[in-house]
């Protein structure tokens, strides 16, 4: 993740937090479209959920220039994910509807550069999430 990659990601995002709520319905109704299994996961206020999501895609990108503290955030993140029944495969369907509601969100302004931006720093994110998600299990299955 480049310095031109974490500003892109948190200029272009300050597009997106004022329609947030839109943003955040647009996000499951892809994510949910592209897989309908997920569902199950969510058992809850969807607009309460919507918040919380924003709120976090939020920090998580204001704490990308703080990596040192955001890293410990996001494997927590990770590990409580394992416990809601997220597998390491649905990481890519979130990735690719997080991908399509910035680019309608955005518009014009979702351009190649942006695009990259997003899918580098998403890689980043998910992928301490789910390493961190793997040690949890594996440590649990040898009782640590």
């Amino acid at each position: 993740m480049t310095p031109q990659d974490r500003q892109l990601v948190q200029e272009s995002f300050a597009k997106v937090a004022p329609i947030a709520e839109q943003a955040a319905a647009l996000f499951y109704q892809n994510l949910f479209d592209s897989d309908p299994t997920l569902k199950d996961l969510f058992r809850g206020d969807m607009v309460a959920q919507g918040r919380k999501l924003m709120q976090m895609i939020g920090a998580a990108v204001k704490g990308l220039d703080r990596l040192d503290g955001l890293v410990p955030v996001v494997q927590d993140l990770g590990r409580r994910h394992v416990k809601y029944g997220v597998l390491p495969q649905h990481y890519d369907t979130v990735g690719a509807a997080l991908i399509d509601t910035l680019a309608a969100g955005l518009g014009p302004a979702f351009t190649p550069e942006v695009r990259k931006a997003w899918l580098t720093v998403y890689g980043v994110l998910a992928t301490t999430m789910k390493d961190a998600a793997n040690a949890g299990e594996l440590a649990a299955a040898v009782g640590c």
